[in-house]
């Protein structure tokens, strides 16, 4: 086969690679869309269809507002660029789109973000042992599994402590009024968090792919296109959302009013600015959770569903090496089949 084949051959591989991150990307949004979401819709400020219309718009509005670092960590700062090739991005792609899948089904808020991260990490070890992993970039990540639901909670807390001692010669009823606009601000910020986090994963991968293939240097920048398509795909996949894990997240852990929400949605919104800004990949699902069993605490700690909690938090843990062993599976199976 002469080069020029091989080449078309290969960019084919390339392409077929590039629609199956996407197709994750899209995956992560209409996961996801319940973290954005679920409050505003179970408070019942907005309706199903204009939460995700807002959420969408927010999530493809982040592009204009965060820099690349989140990217930079996937595509640089988890396993070693030297070891990825076409089965490597397929494996870990397929396995975290499957783990999407089954916890969708079940209605299970778990974490794409951490789904993407097994998938690397199984497909990485399969292929080349664990010293194709970077220690650093892991360990900053699995940290964040715990820091980033434990600073929503706390921010979640302090904001209801706060805005029940602010509020507490007013009548519930003018509360509600007031809330039910300002849910409004809270769940676009949440969404702008979530797209400027989410997003960038799916480029980090893609822009991994395209140095694997030959089609970039090491040290060339994103492409602005690779960065424009991912940012569309989660809106696209936002705007379909995932209505099984919206009763999960906006009911069944605690009941919320409007008051409630803006909390939730404004402490997680921080923690997600924050989290982008210093580039580490956290997950959406555990900032919003964290952040709404946060608001319940601060009303009563028995208004929190501390079972439900719980069955969250043993999915939280358990993303990562489900992942990491489905990707390692498909990886070998792709070795062998493809």
């Amino acid at each position: 086969m002469d080069s020029g084949a091989a080449f078309q051959m290969s960019l084919g591989v390339v392409i077929a690679l590039v629609l199956v991150a996407l197709a994750f990307d899209f995956m992560n949004g209409f996961h996801d869309a319940a973290n954005s979401i679920a409050t505003v819709v179970s408070t019942r400020v907005l309706k199903p269809y204009q939460a995700v219309i807002l959420a969408a718009v927010f999530n493809f509005a982040a592009l204009f507002v965060f820099h690349l670092s989140v990217a930079t960590t996937i595509g640089r700062g988890i396993i070693d660029q030297g070891v990825v090739d076409h089965y490597l991005i397929f494996g870990a792609l397929t396995g975290a789109i499957a783990w999407n899948i089954i916890t969708w089904y079940y209605g299970i808020p778990s974490s794409s973000s951490h789904a993407l991260i097994g998938g690397l990490v199984g497909a990485a070890v399969a292929k080349a042992g664990t010293w194709s992993l970077i220690p650093a970039g892991i360990l900053k990540t699995v940290a964040f599994i715990f820091i980033s639901p434990m600073v929503g909670m706390l921010l979640g807390a302090l904001l209801m402590l706060a805005v029940s001692w602010l509020f507490v010669r007013s009548t519930p009823s003018r509360v509600d009024r007031w809330f039910r606009r300002l849910q409004l601000v809270s769940a676009s910020l949440y969404s702008l968090g979530h797209g400027g986090n989410d997003a960038q994963k799916t480029a980090g991968i893609i822009w991994m792919l395209l140095i694997a293939a030959g089609l970039l240097g090491s040290a060339d920048p994103i492409p602005y296109w690779v960065v424009v398509a991912c940012y569309v795909t989660i809106a696209f996949g936002t705007a379909f959302g995932g209505w099984r894990i919206v009763k999960t997240m906006g009911q069944r852990i605690t009941k919320l009013k409007p008051v409630g929400g803006f909390c939730a949605e404004t402490g997680g919104a921080a923690m997600l600015f924050i989290a982008t800004g210093l580039g580490i990949p956290v997950s959406t699902t555990h900032t919003i959770t964290g952040a709404i069993v946060g608001v319940g605490a601060a009303q009563n700690v028995s208004a929190v569903r501390w079972g439900i909690a719980g069955n969250i938090v043993l999915a939280w843990v358990l993303t990562i090496p489900c992942t990491a062993f489905i990707s390692a599976v498909i990886w070998w199976l792709s070795q062998h089949l493809l």
